[in-house]
């Protein structure tokens, strides 16, 4: 359905994004070019200039210049469940959508967090490392069982309910906290408030995403809150816990462990160095961010944000896109044409293209429109190609952004 030559369309992927997304876009017949790392701002905006298609993991960051200097820039995939990285509002108002994949890491990220809890009671991290060393220090004072303890969470999206599915097999109590009303699963309950939480449970585990409200959301003063003895787990977004705290909190033994996934400051390759005040402390399992690196969820990662962004460029579908407004749009009936455009969300457009169309004699067969409170995304179709003619007027449009038409 596209009308612009795929060949032509040149789609950048970054960061050793699954090689499922290339065959997606390689089969599908566009110039793919497939990068194992990520790329920094100078380098980035060297080699966006003519790309169309850009896909990126949690590394790369668009940067308002980065998106300044991309003037063909379709769309940005971002495989993996955080768009952060990307000034989305930016990227908005430049008519170029944004998509991710918020949900296919989740199992994947629930079972680390479950194994994680399992090891951190029995301290199996500290006990193996013993061993290796040559040490036999069979112990069992500080060893739980999980059954029976109560878990919190923090964020009970897709992954923390997975978690308490997960958690409640094994027996242990759930309770959880989010500023969204959920319906719970299984036995597990809400509390009302976020300090509730901390101090009812055993452990506590943090799954929300990165925002100015849940910035160290976990702190100094929260450790006269919870049990001595509690377990603290955090495998959603590095600045969730201030780290300082954890170390006091570890230190002195209000913590008897911790597991720590993402951190505040992460190396942007494996063969960059990374230093912590956690690393050294007892019973604290750090894992390199790697909470979603299964191959089963990296397929599914690579393979949900390709069809994403194909839908984009192939029929001009905005489904999912986390910064743009959503439209669903079908397959293109033969011998119509799909005008798309993006524009200033501005009064009186809708009619200035409709006046355009009639005075070129084109009759609206379908019409699509979806608003944000910057832009506004059309879809329309007609019965006949009026060309180059009508893609111009559009564009001289003083609110037009980007049009695009399918045939």
């Amino acid at each position: 359905m596209v009308s612009y030559p795929k060949g032509k369309i040149k789609v950048l992927l970054l960061e050793n994004i699954h090689k499922d997304a290339y065959e997606l876009f390689h089969r599908d017949g566009f110039d793919v070019t497939l990068v194992k790392d990520a790329m920094e701002e100078a380098e980035l905006i060297e080699r966006i200039a003519d790309v169309h298609v850009l896909g990126i993991r949690s590394k790369t960051n668009v940067t308002i210049k980065a998106l300044e200097n991309a003037k063909k820039l379709m769309t940005i995939g971002c495989f993996c469940i955080g768009t952060n990285q990307v000034e989305l509002e930016e990227a908005e108002k430049r008519a170029v959508p944004v998509f991710n994949a918020p949900y296919s890491n989740t199992r994947s990220v629930a079972e680390l967090v479950i194994a994680e809890i399992i090891m951190l009671a029995r301290k199996a991290t500290d006990q193996s490392r013993d061993v290796h060393l040559g040490k036999w220090n069979k112990i069992a004072k500080g060893c739980f069982e999980v059954r029976g303890k109560t878990l919190g969470i923090i964020g009970y999206g897709h992954i923390g309910s997975q978690v308490s599915v997960l958690a409640e097999s094994m027996g242990m109590k759930v309770v959880f906290y989010d500023i969204i009303s959920k319906l719970p699963l299984g036995n597990a309950s809400s509390v009302h408030t976020y300090e509730e939480l901390l101090k009812q449970s055993d452990f506590i585990t943090f799954h929300v995403p990165e925002t100015e409200e849940t910035k160290n959301l976990f702190r100094k003063e929260h450790l006269n809150l919870i049990k001595p003895g509690a377990y603290l787990l955090n495998l959603s977004r590095g600045k969730v816990l201030e780290i300082d705290a954890l170390v006091e909190g570890l230190k002195s033994g209000k913590l008897a462990g911790a597991g720590v996934d993402v951190f505040p400051e992460e190396p942007k390759s494996n063969d960059d160095p990374f230093v912590s005040p956690l690393q050294g402390l007892p019973n604290v399992i750090l894992t390199p961010h790697v909470g979603g690196s299964t191959e089963e969820a990296q397929k599914n990662i690579g393979s949900e944000v390709a069809e994403k962004l194909l839908k984009y460029v192939n029929n001009g579908s905005t489904t999912f896109s986390v910064n743009f407004p959503n439209i669903e749009l079908g397959s293109l009936k033969s011998g119509y044409h799909r005008i798309l455009n993006i524009h200033q969300n501005q009064p009186g457009f809708l009619r200035d293209i409709n006046s355009i169309i009639s005075d070129l004699g084109g009759n609206i067969l379908t019409q699509n429109l979806s608003t944000s409170a910057n832009i506004g995304y059309l879809s329309m179709e007609i019965d006949k190609n009026l060309g180059d003619e009508l893609k111009d007027k559009i564009k001289a449009h003083k609110h037009s952004i980007r049009t695009r038409i399918l045939f």
